[in-house]
C-alpha cells in the first residue's frame, strides 16, 4: 500500500484556472489559511488566491506546528513551484511578512521569477525586527501577548482544551519568528508595498519605510485605520488596495468586486 500523501500547505478556496495572477497569503504567528478565505470572493477574476495552511491548527491540528523558518520556507516553495507558471504576488500578515520574504528569495534560489510584488502587513522590516522572548514565557503570558494585539476571540481562550491547543501553536510560531534572523542573500528587485494599521503597537509608518532595506525596487507604504488586525474591519479597501497596486486594469475589471462584503 501506497503511503499517504503529505498534507498540503496550500489552500485554492475559489480555483480560477484561467486567472492571469496568483496571490499567495501567508498568515500571522497563529492564524491559519481561513484568515484569507473571504479574500476569494472580494478578488476581481482575474486573481486566483492561495492561502497557506500552516501545521498545527484549523484543518491541520493534529500536526506539530513547524518552529524553524528555513524548514517552513522550503516546504512552501516546494508545493507552491508547480503553480507559478503565471505572474504571483505574496502577501504576508505580521509574522507572515517575514515568511514571505524569505519565500520569495527562496522561489528566486530556486530558478523561479520573483514575485509582481511583495505585500508586508503589520511587521517591520526583518532587519529591523527586534529578538523576542515571548516563546519563552508562560501560557497565562502568551495569551496576555494576544489580548494586547487583538485578533483573538477570548472565547476560544477561555476554553481549556482549545486553549492549550492554540497556545501550543503561538508557541511554535512566536519561536520561528523570534530566533529568525534575515538569511544571506542579494536583497529583491520587485517593489514592496507595506500595509499596516494607524494604532499598531508593533510598527509605525517610520519603522515600516525600512522595508527599503529588502528590496532594489520600489517601496511604498499605505496607513489603514486600525490596530494591528486592520486587516478584518478594514478587508475590502484592503483587497482593493493591493489589486490596484498589482494592476489597475484587473481593478477595473467586471464582476462583483469589490462590494461584495
Amino acid at each position: 500500500m501506497s503511503p499517504a500523501p503529505a498534507p498540503s500547505w496550500l489552500r485554492r478556496f475559489r480555483p480560477r484556472p484561467e486567472a492571469r495572477i496568483r496571490l499567495v497569503c501567508l498568515p500571522h504567528a497563529g492564524g491559519g489559511a481561513n484568515a484569507y478565505r473571504a479574500w476569494a470572493a472580494l478578488l476581481p477574476p482575474g486573481v486566483e488566491l492561495v492561502a497557506v495552511q500552516p501545521p498545527g491548527r484549523e484543518d491541520r491540528m493534529g500536526e506539530d506546528p513547524a518552529d524553524d523558518m528555513a524548514e517552513a520556507v522550503a516546504a512552501v516553495a516546494e508545493e507552491l513551484a508547480p503553480l507559478l507558471d503565471r505572474p504571483y504576488a505574496l502577501f504576508g500578515h505580521s509574522m507572515g511578512s517575514a515568511v514571505a520574504f524569505e519565500l520569495a528569495r527562496r522561489l528566486r534560489g530556486m530558478g523561479l521569477p520573483e514575485p509582481d510584488r511583495l505585500y508586508a502587513s503589520g511587521r517591520r522590516a526583518p532587519a529591523d525586527a527586534p529578538p523576542g522572548t515571548v516563546h519563552l514565557a508562560s501560557d497565562d503570558a502568551i495569551a496576555a501577548e494576544l489580548a494586547r494585539l487583538g485578533g483573538t476571540d477570548p472565547q476560544v481562550l477561555a476554553e481549556p482544551g482549545l486553549r492549550e491547543a492554540v497556545l501550543a501553536c503561538v508557541r511554535a510560531d512566536y519561536r520561528l519568528i523570534e530566533r529568525y534572523r534575515p538569511f544571506a542573500g542579494a536583497p529583491l528587485s520587485c517593489p514592496v508595498s507595506v500595509f499596516l494599521g494607524a494604532a499598531d503597537p508593533e510598527v509605525d509608518a517610520g519603522r515600516a519605510r525600512l522595508w527599503s532595506q529588502t528590496t532594489t525596487g520600489r517601496v511604498d507604504v499605505r496607513v489603514f485605520p486600525g490596530d494591528h488586525f486592520y486587516l478584518g474591519p478594514r478587508r475590502a479597501e484592503v483587497v482593493a488596495e493591493l489589486v490596484r497596486r498589482l494592476d489597475p486594469a484587473l481593478a477595473a475589471a467586471p464582476g462583483p468586486w469589490p462590494s461584495t462584503p
